[in-house]
């Protein structure tokens, strides 16, 4: 069996190491094809692979055709909106995630934002503490677990909407659970978004939406750049010169957006919700490990496709 790691943007040569090592003790051939640049250097690579473990890398019908005796595409991360999941089921290859590895990472990137948000991005002037303020997270998974957490160290006061996450769950963490996304937007100071990129959620950060949030509101994207509605946000920031928004994933108009709201706005140049060590090593070696379980004793636990 060969596995390869197909990253444009490659692992830490430790996590590198950590797959090696799970996918030789099993017995199998490592390959890696790191900073590839070009489509068609990983539609070489993948012709004669069993597993293929990915980053942000795109897994499309292309992909999936060249992929003669492909079984298994993991995404070491949570997203995996870059890969192909009808596709994917049509070749009859199983896709899966490495949910809740890089969550602390996330989390921990979410508040050295609202920090510097609510510092008036370190201009120099005076700003405001997250102490005693309200928190809302918009999705109570992995990386909504862990901004809780860390929140309760700032003395914030927490509310969370989920709609797929019984109020229970989420107030046996000690966070306030309200009924709808509404609420939480016209309830919190800082709303911090962890929501999935779906054809539900797509666009759903809208005017109306964030246009509840209270006075000097401070929104929190870590999630997916596809969630926002960009036109809506550009057009609200406009009539609200109050409102922040700073984001790790950087809009389709971040011109625009950096031009028009100086001071209120702020895109890091790429990705880095999952940029630390610990968690690059932690999503390579839970791949490993999955693609191992799959292939010897067929486990599925996190597969995605259907």
């Amino acid at each position: 069996m060969k596995i390869l790691v197909a990253t444009d943007k490659p692992f830490a040569k430790v996590a590198v190491d950590g797959i090696r090592k799970e996918i030789e003790a099993a017995g199998y051939e490592l390959v890696l094809l790191e900073k590839y640049g070009e489509k068609a250097k990983l539609l070489e690579a993948v012709k004669d692979v069993d597993a293929v473990i990915i980053r942000s890398d795109v897994v499309d019908a292309e992909v999936l055709d060249a992929a003669k005796q492909l079984k298994i595409v993991v995404r070491a991360g949570a997203g995996y909106d870059n890969v192909d999941l009808a596709a994917a089921t049509a070749h009859n290859v199983c896709v899966m995630n490495t949910p809740g590895q890089n969550s602390n990472a996330v989390a921990e990137l979410a508040f050295g934002m609202m920090v510097m948000a609510v510092r008036n991005m370190y201009n120099g002037t005076s700003g405001t503490e997250l102490k005693g303020k309200k928190l809302g997270i918009h999705a109570f998974g992995n990386v909504g677990r862990n901004v809780a957490r860390i929140a309760k160290g700032f003395g914030m006061e927490i509310y969370a909407y989920d709609a797929f996450c019984p109020k229970e769950v989420i107030e046996k963490d000690g966070v306030k659970a309200v009924d709808s996304v509404e609420e939480l937007y016209a309830t919190c100071n800082v709303v911090s978004l962890h929501i999935p990129a779906t054809p539900e959620t797509k666009e759903s950060i809208n005017y109306d939406l964030v246009n509840r949030m209270p006075k000097n509101g401070v929104l929190v994207n870590t999630a997916r750049k596809e969630v926002i509605h960009e036109a809506d946000l550009i057009r609200l920031l406009n009539d609200r010169a109050d409102l922040k928004y700073v984001t790790d994933i950087m809009p389709a108009h971040h011109a625009e957006f950096a031009e028009q709201f100086a001071g209120r706005y702020f895109s890091t140049p790429k990705k880095m919700g999952a940029q630390t060590a610990e968690a690059n090593i932690n999503a390579g070696i839970a791949a490993a490990k999955q693609i191992v379980g799959f292939l010897k004793d067929g486990c599925e636990k996190f597969r995605v496709n259907k």
